[in-house]
């Protein structure tokens, strides 16, 4: 089993910047990959970035390419999403979600956190 915490969200003027934390904790979490969903009001639940567990590799979408960069501490257990230049239609629920090996493909992932509000405003 796997526990997924996110935290860092919150409201944001447009052009600003925001950090996300994942905390994860059990057995094995130190070998999953780890990635960032969003979801907005009416919409569906979409791939945002992705880290395999080394954190060699990474993945994004190109809604946010060059303006979000996902990392990781592996000593601790943590996974970071750092937006920076966010505008408007980044507005969503941010979900943190692990599985054993990376992909985008939201219905793979095996364990979810609750999710934490982002709001930018114009």
């Amino acid at each position: 089993q796997v526990q997924l915490v996110e935290s860092g969200g919150g409201l944001v003027q447009a052009g600003g910047s925001l950090r996300l934390s994942c905390a994860a904790s059990g057995r094995t979490s130190g070998t999953y990959a780890i990635a960032w969903f969003r979801q907005a009001p009416g919409k569906e639940r979409e791939f945002v970035t992705a880290i395999t567990w080394s954190g060699g590799s990474t993945r994004y979408a190109d809604s946010v390419k060059g303006r979000f960069t996902i990392s990781r501490d592996n000593a601790k257990n943590i996974v970071y999403l750092q937006m920076n230049s966010l505008k408007p239609e980044d507005t969503a629920v941010y979900y943190c979600a692990a599985r054993p090996v990376m992909s985008t493909v939201t219905a793979l992932y095996n364990y979810w956190g609750q999710g934490t509000q982002v709001t930018v405003s114009s």
